[in-house]
């Protein structure tokens, strides 16, 4: 059956039409996201359109890659796809496809600072299980894409966002994602070969901000944004600046003034004592000393939280088509060929979510 849908930004409406009866669709708040009811289960869902796909090669690339993605995705803390569908029936009237997946309620930027620790305990758990499935399939992430999925905040669940520019472990780094406020000081001047930890560092600030209700680091530009960063973690000694790869990066930390360390007990007032130890360990300036996701969820402060089912053992995310170059059609044809083969993933309810309800 054929369903028109509307969808609403600032400024004009779109019209999408679909061809698919299994949803009933409500208005979104962009031009392509609209959210949906699904007619069998009740749920709500957020329906992406991508924008002319294959428009040109590196759109049809950009296209693929995202799918591929979203599809390996098979974690209740990472989204994922519930569903993948296209009006055509034969790959040559194939256009256009849609992406179903779990309806976000709010992001984290509207409930920092009203969270009890053992909520933000739970959140940052969640963030790290997540990150470890992530990284155990060769995936960095590389921005701060995390939001609570909860009906009116009272239920807390956290799903890693975005995969937009996440890259595989080994594929060429640039030193641009979105939000700066958030990335690690290696990824702000592409100081180095950067790792896995690029991340945790991201949680660690999310962390922070979660018990101070405020950004923890907000420079007003890249080189203030290491300043601010520098004044916590303290000016790095010359052994962290041997290892900088690039000569202005070296000149830029050597011209410094001394700052000392900060004491993150005074820092984050109302955290625990293992919370600070916590986030002592994931904001550390050097790469290479900070924890990793598997590190950072056996830490002490998650003692009391950790379950085995929580972090199932990733299939590694196959990249071999991340860096090829291949004619617009065949783009085409591998997404058409990803879209017919989906098959969905039946995703658990985490057996604590209930317990963490909020007032």
């Amino acid at each position: 059956d054929m369903i028109k849908i509307y969808t609403k930004s600032v400024s004009h409406a779109h019209e999408i039409t679909c061809f698919h009866s299994k949803y009933v669709y409500d208005y979104g708040c962009s031009p392509f996201l609209s959210s949906a009811i699904n007619n069998k289960s009740k749920e709500k869902v957020a329906i992406k359109k991508l924008h002319r796909p294959f428009q040109s090669e590196i759109f049809a690339k950009r296209a693929y890659r995202e799918l591929r993605l979203l599809k390996h995705m098979k974690h209740e803390n990472v989204i994922g796809l519930l569903d993948v569908f296209t009006p055509a029936s034969r790959l040559d009237d194939f256009q256009d496809f849609y992406l179903v997946m779990p309806y976000m309620y709010t992001d984290l930027s509207k409930v920092k600072g009203i969270l009890t620790e053992d909520r933000i305990q739970f959140l940052v758990y969640q963030m790290l299980c997540g990150l470890k499935y992530i990284h155990g399939a060769g995936i960095i992430h590389r921005r701060k894409p995390l939001t609570v999925d909860n009906d009116a905040l009272h239920l807390v669940c956290l799903q890693i966002l975005d995969f937009g520019l996440a890259r595989h472990a080994e594929a060429e780094m640039t030193g641009y994602v979105v939000t700066r406020w958030y990335r690690a000081p290696e990824v702000i001047l592409n100081w180095m070969h950067y790792t896995q930890t690029v991340d945790i560092w991201s949680v660690g600030c999310i962390m922070g901000e979660m018990f101070n209700g405020k950004t923890l680091f907000k420079g007003k530009d890249y080189m203030d944004q290491l300043t601010q960063i520098m004044k916590v973690t303290g000016t790095p000694g010359p052994e962290f600046i041997q290892k900088l790869e690039n000569p202005e990066a070296k000149s830029y930390v050597k011209s410094l003034p001394h700052y000392p360390r900060k004491d993150f007990s005074t820092l984050f007032p109302r955290a625990s004592k293992k919370a600070v130890d916590l986030l002592e360990m994931m904001l550390v300036l050097d790469a290479d000393a900070r924890l990793t996701a598997d590190a950072a969820l056996a830490h002490s402060y998650f003692d009391g939280l950790r379950d085995p089912e929580d972090c199932p053992v990733p299939t590694p995310y196959d990249d071999s088509y991340d860096n090829a170059t291949l004619p617009l059609e065949e783009w085409k044809r591998l997404s058409f060929k990803e879209v017919r083969s989906f098959v969905p993933f039946p995703r658990r309810d985490s057996k604590r979510r209930n317990t963490l309800t909020m007032s």
